[in-house]
């Protein structure tokens, strides 16, 4: 990385010296944030001008990947959303984190704040363990879909592979055959609109509230 996204938000770089182009995928670029400077240094202009530029550039998507928490660099990538994939694992703290997030999409977006169409909200859970779910160290997917109430679009399963990607530099959706990368790739072709059964999520539990009906 020789130029961030706030070197392009600043004037000091122009998107074409601030993209880097991935390795593995030829149409897939790169616009770093940077690691030194305070989050507070991006203004909605500065992001505004940097997405109309991409788009100007021909992409079809531009992801912008949140920090984690409800924090200034996560309310200026929700800002200007078409979709929201919101990504939580099955952990109290983490969906109630979520939750909150699904309320600032509803209400702080530039859609929400000009009476637009609201933005498209999917739900992504990582780190999903069906035998911990058993035991009740985790929520279930009925559980974390009982308090969300939005669209599931995948289910990653809790996996070594996912430090074994990151060990060799790897995204985990390139560890071939694995259950973690298909499972990936099951999520994109279903953000697609292919209809794909959910896979790696047997065995778990009711949800918590059928359980207190006495359900089974």
């Amino acid at each position: 990385v020789v130029y961030d996204l706030v070197n392009v938000i600043q004037g000091e770089a122009n998107l074409h010296q601030a993209l880097i182009k991935d390795k593995q995928c030829d149409n897939l670029s790169v616009l770093a944030a940077s690691q030194t400077r305070d989050k507070e240094a991006l203004t909605k202009e500065g992001v505004d001008k940097v997405l109309a530029g991409l788009a100007d550039m021909g992409y079809e998507y531009i992801v912008c990947d949140s920090p984690a928490g409800i924090e200034t660099g996560a309310m200026m990538a929700m800002h200007f959303a078409d979709e929201a994939l919101v990504v939580t694992n099955p952990e109290v703290s983490s969906v109630r984190d979520s939750d909150r997030i699904l309320g600032m999409l509803a209400s702080k977006t530039k859609r929400a704040i000009q009476g637009g169409d609201p933005v498209k909200e999917h739900l992504l859970i990582t780190r999903y363990n069906t035998q911990r779910v058993h035991s009740g160290e985790m929520l279930s997917l009925d559980d974390i879909q009982d308090i969300l109430r939005i669209k599931l679009l995948g289910v990653i399963p809790e996996s070594e592979t996912v430090l074994q990607s990151s060990n060799q530099g790897v995204p985990a959706v390139h560890m071939k055959g694995s259950d973690v990368s298909e499972a990936y790739k099951d999520m994109v072709a279903r953000f697609l609109g292919e209809e794909k059964p959910l896979r790696f999520v047997n065995g778990y539990k009711p949800s918590f509230f059928k359980r207190l009906m006495g359900g089974k």
